[in-house]
């Protein structure tokens, strides 16, 4: 999927939300430990209930690692269900892998020859020969964390160079020397607000994943402000508030009531901005 692809499948849904699939054992609907597969059976619901009001789902590694074989199991499920019940939707490996070019290789080809994703989140303080090895296969995206979130985001991403560059502008700028709109994206987080600026000056056409919107408490409203682009330019990811919305039996429809309020207050924005007719 393009750059132009996406932005169509954006107009189309009026939307550009990114469900992001986090799902934990511990917090699922206890009515659903008794499936076999209770995480692939909390995600197939969950993402029957919103696939009509997002593009894109955003599977984190890390919740389905931690529970060995059975876990990867359920991310294989999770990702062959999307690909063959809803083939629009843009899926994103949040991974966040990246090391020396060997080992990104095989990383590589976990997500893109094996698993068949669209995008995995890679780290870049190993540079570009840790970055490349994504890069070979046609059509792939490396999303390359730049500005994120978290507190510590300010030990490195901030520090600035003797020419006042930050770490994070640097990494933008030198990365796109290694591909083009097409096949790169950013991580920035939704909490960095008036930040989305720097961001748009480094890089004004690329798409940007936005995490933190919802139980992370980023603003939509000031992401949309200080980060869209004429062709949208941002996946804005909310995970906790949309899949455990509710706890109960009535979880898928709590799921659909949440990713649908996202969704309306997204076209607005869109509408606003001049995006949709």
């Amino acid at each position: 999927m393009t750059a132009n692809e996406l932005f169509e499948n954006i107009k189309r849904k009026k939307s550009f939300l990114c469900v992001g699939l986090d799902t934990d054992l511990k917090k699922i609907p206890p009515v659903l430990l008794k499936e076999e597969d209770p995480v692939f059976a909390f995600n197939k619901v969950i993402i029957d209930a919103t696939a009509g009001f997002c593009v894109a789902y955003k599977p984190n590694s890390a919740f389905y690692e931690c529970l060995g074989v059975k876990g990867w199991i359920a991310f294989e499920k999770t990702v062959r269900y999307i690909r063959e019940n809803y083939p629009d939707q843009f899926i994103i490996a949040d991974a966040k892998r990246g090391d020396i070019g060997n080992t990104s290789e095989m990383y590589a080809r976990t997500f893109f020859d094996t698993l068949k994703l669209d995008a995995v989140t890679v780290t870049p303080y190993m540079g570009e020969d840790s970055v490349k090895p994504f890069l070979i296969y046609p059509g792939s995206w490396v999303i390359l964390l730049a500005l994120t979130s978290n507190k510590g985001s300010q030990d490195f991403q901030l520090t600035e160079d003797k020419n006042g560059e930050r770490l994070f502008e640097k990494v933008i700028k030198t990365s796109q020397k290694w591909a083009d709109k097409d096949r790169l994206m950013y991580v920035v987080g939704a909490t960095q607000g008036k930040m989305f600026q720097d961001i748009r000056k480094a890089a004004p056409d690329h798409f940007l994943l936005v995490p933190g919107v919802g139980a992370q408490g980023g603003s939509l409203q000031d992401v949309v402000e200080y980060g869209i682009n004429d062709r949208c330019g941002l996946l804005v990811n909310s995970s906790r508030a949309i899949i455990y919305a509710d706890n109960s039996e009535n979880f898928a429809e709590s799921a659909r009531m949440e990713a649908r309020k996202v969704q309306k207050e997204m076209e607005d924005l869109l509408r606003k901005h001049g995006l949709l007719s």
